[in-house]
């Protein structure tokens, strides 16, 4: 079975869409089914990039076992709505020529960014194969939020493409139950969606000691750390976070921002102004390194701006904190709070509520037994949200949905 990948994040980038394609395709080719990646120079979120890529028409290697193309995108920071979209577009485009000569049993085109699951389709009608549209993110209803666009009359258009792609889909693959629920609301058949959801690699996310050098260097060595590890954008709410630490007054408390994205610039200077001595920016890093980082947090922040779509969200990083037995301060609403609850393996605060974001920081710090109790759930959540058992079962959907397809033609 050979399967063909749209996607436009994929490693040395380090977010989540990058991290969930990678460590699903390296355990089907481990299996022994090839693996074709499409995707562009890696670049993000600064949109530089990296050292030891151009950004060519087409570049071809090999990442344990994974066919990687690179394609030619015009590539800019993850900042201003426009340019996004012009990235987003052009890569879209150049997956879609590319991707009509590469060999495949199956396409699969993921989101959050919008237009590669266009060229998915195309694809397939071009060289009649059943897609899968992998629904990471409900684009455009998420830019909505955020107030990216203004445009009703654009979003609903693109909200009408939407659909239309759903229903097309041989399959829609997405990543929480409620985003399922909210398919089905809007028309889509319940039987053509199913749900794998993000999880953790447990061979590089486990249980280890705070990193002695690390805390050293960082002058951390007593203080109890509270750290968020990930893209700093328009919807992580981090502009809350930063107003409401400067009202913790409690001097053994101490915030790690690690990450880059659009709000990384004005949060830095919103901390500056306040002159703020209880939190450390550092910029982002390689992924086989957040373990290490991960390491010496004692609880792990994982916040979304205050929304009913972000209700549907379950930010990835939960699943890696747990591994390592790290509690998450959940400031998300909907399933991800439900998954939390569940486990026991963090607590949760309403989005946006400075006072309840106050509280629960407290009580992670000074309930020994509560903290405690939270770290036994995060083994339970690891072992449920297993990448590799997820990544099987992902396999499953794809090789009925190739079969049914064979037997169509």
């Amino acid at each position: 079975m050979k399967i063909l990948f749209l996607t436009d994040n994929f490693p040395p980038e380090v977010n989540a869409p990058a991290t969930r394609t990678y460590e699903h395709c390296k355990e089907w080719v481990k299996n022994g089914i090839e693996v074709t990646i499409i995707t562009c120079a890696p670049n993000f979120p600064h949109g530089k990039v990296y050292k030891g890529y151009k950004n060519r028409l087409y570049q071809k290697e090999i990442i344990d076992g994974i066919e990687v193309i690179r394609v030619w995108s015009y590539i800019t920071s993850n900042s201003g709505f426009v340019k996004r979209v012009l990235d987003y577009v052009s890569f879209a485009l150049s997956a879609f020529v590319v991707g009509i000569f590469q060999k495949s049993d199956i396409i699969i085109a993921t989101s959050p960014q919008f237009f590669t699951t266009w060229a998915g389709w195309g694809l397939s009608k071009i060289k009649r194969e059943p897609w899968i549209f992998e629904l990471r993110d409900l684009w455009p209803e998420s830019i909505r939020t955020v107030g990216a666009m203004k445009e009703e009359r654009i979003l609903n258009f693109l909200e009408k493409i939407e659909l239309a792609l759903y229903k097309d889909a041989t399959k829609v693959i997405a990543v929480t139950d409620a985003f399922k629920e909210n398919l089905i609301k809007r028309g889509i058949n319940p039987e053509k969606i199913e749900v794998i959801t993000n999880g953790a690699n447990i061979e590089l996310f486990y249980p280890r000691e705070k990193d002695p050098v690390m805390l050293k260097k960082l002058g951390l060595e007593d203080k109890f750390v509270i750290g968020y590890i990930g893209t700093h954008g328009m919807a992580h709410s981090l502009d809350f976070i930063v107003k409401s630490i400067a009202k913790i007054d409690d001097p053994d408390i101490h915030f790690l921002f690690i990450g880059d994205g659009a709000m990384k610039e004005t949060i830095v200077q919103l901390a500056e102004k306040q002159a703020l001595s209880n939190i450390t920016f550092l910029d982002s890093i390689p992924k086989e390194e957040v373990p290490i980082y991960l390491s010496i947090l004692d609880v792990s922040l994982a916040p979304l701006k205050k929304s009913d779509t972000f209700k549907t969200v379950i930010p990835s990083k939960i699943f890696e904190a747990s591994a390592m037995l790290k509690p998450t301060l959940l400031g998300v609403e909907g399933q991800a709070q439900e998954i939390i609850e569940y486990y026991n393996a963090g607590v949760c605060f309403e989005p946006e509520n400075e006072n309840d974001f106050i509280s629960k920081v407290d009580i992670l710090k000074n309930d020994k037994e509560f903290y405690t109790h939270c770290i036994k759930g995060c083994k339970k959540l690891a072992k449920a949200y297993n990448r590799k058992k997820l990544a099987e079962n992902m396999f499953s959907i794809l090789k009925n949905a190739a079969v049914e397809n064979s037997n169509k033609i």
